[in-house]
């Protein structure tokens, strides 16, 4: 299965900050949102993402004047991303070395979609499930 067909059913709705936003302010959107990362546009160009672990680290580095402190110091400038075209293995391979669990989709340097960990994995499951459907149908045919 490729990315671009895992959008197609997710969509491509993709939640973003700018790099100036306040930490606190990022914490609220990630609460707020439900997504455990957003990406960070500046002039409609990615420079970053901001997950989680990014603010943690924040905390556990500064303590809680982080949380007045742009996102732009905290967020992970080197970001690796998808390419429509990409298959579940492919990133699944990538995301599981790096250890990372979001990767922004650019299809001709613009952003398309992000991808979770968690997207993989489903679509993984369902390509599985369907290829043991398609054996028992072809036992039971004889």
């Amino acid at each position: 299965m490729l990315v671009s067909q895992i959008l197609k059913t997710k969509g491509d709705l993709v939640f973003t900050v700018a790099p100036t936003e306040a930490v606190s302010a990022v914490a609220g959107l990630l609460h707020a949102r439900r997504v455990g990362a957003l990406v960070v546009l500046e002039a409609e160009q990615v420079v970053g993402i901001v997950s989680e672990r990014d603010l943690v680290r924040a905390l556990a580095e500064d303590g809680p004047g982080a949380l007045g402190v742009p996102v732009a110091r905290y967020m992970t400038r080197d970001v690796l991303f998808a390419d429509p075209g990409a298959t579940v293995d492919e990133l699944l391979e990538k995301m599981t070395d790096r250890r990372i669990r979001h990767l922004p989709v650019c299809r001709n340097e613009r952003l398309v979609g992000l991808i979770s960990i968690g997207d993989l994995v489903k679509a993984k499951i369902s390509e599985v499930e369907a290829e043991a459907d398609g054996l028992k149908a072809y036992i039971a045919a004889g």
